[in-house]
């Protein structure tokens, strides 16, 4: 499948601007009334204050920033990490809500500090985009991938491979954005979604499939290939 690119030179995501807009005019506010009224007493707590709002703002942007990359190399049968992060699961699972099916599942969770832009993993038409209300259990916990608030797209190859990947949030992120939509052709170079806070994305590949990352490995979104794919698809 030919590849089309819709790059960006983006370095903060839109996701970030009303939240770190936001934050900015609280901020300055914040320290303006804190100046007024101590500056003539005692400036200390006015510097304790300010050097705090900076680190915060400076974690707020860390956690929006959304670096240009651009996969190199052979795409067919190629899966990226949808994800930056650490690898929290290597298993084969039943998956029970689309593909009713044995499949081997790859679980990404992001910390706070991590790039929280999810790319496709793999290339090829959107089948299905559905959103699940649920819980907020933490996200490294495996029954947060059946019962927390999630997001889950299914891929079709161009080799005819079915790809599940499931949007997860976790304690603290409490809203999730997918760009996916049903019918479109995506590319591995495209964000497919952004999830705000600490959470989790998990990969549903066909048994068959060659792993080729770890437990515990860390991985950058659309550059860390987590594993190839069985060379056709059997039904």
């Amino acid at each position: 499948m030919a590849r089309q690119r819709k790059i960006k030179k983006i370095r903060l995501h839109s996701e970030g601007n009303e939240i770190l807009r936001n934050a900015l005019i609280g901020i300055l506010v914040l320290n303006a009334a804190l100046y007024l009224l101590l500056h003539n007493i005692c400036v200390v707590p006015v510097y304790v204050v300010a050097a705090l709002c900076v680190v915060l703002y400076g974690i707020a942007v860390n956690f929006f920033r959304c670096p240009l990359r651009q996969f190199q190399g052979d795409v067919e049968g190629t899966v990226v990490a949808a994800a930056d992060g650490k690898v929290v699961v290597i298993e084969e699972v039943e998956e029970n809500e689309y593909l009713h099916d044995r499949r081997l599942m790859v679980s990404i969770f992001m910390s706070i500090t991590n790039v929280h832009a999810n790319w496709f993993p793999v290339e090829g038409t959107v089948k299905m985009v559905a959103h699940h209300n649920g819980n907020f259990y933490k996200a490294w916990l495996p029954k947060a991938s059946t019962e927390n608030e999630r997001s889950t797209v299914v891929i079709e190859t161009p080799e005819g491979h079915e790809v599940l990947v499931r949007q997860v949030a976790g304690a603290v992120a409490r809203r999730i954005v997918t760009y996916a939509r049903e019918n479109e052709e995506c590319c591995i170079d495209e964000h497919m979604g952004f999830i705000k806070f600490g959470s989790r994305v998990d990969v549903y590949l066909p048994l068959g499939s060659e792993v080729l990352v770890k437990m515990g490995q860390a991985t950058v979104g659309n550059q860390t290939v987590i594993a190839k794919l069985p060379p056709a698809a059997t039904h």
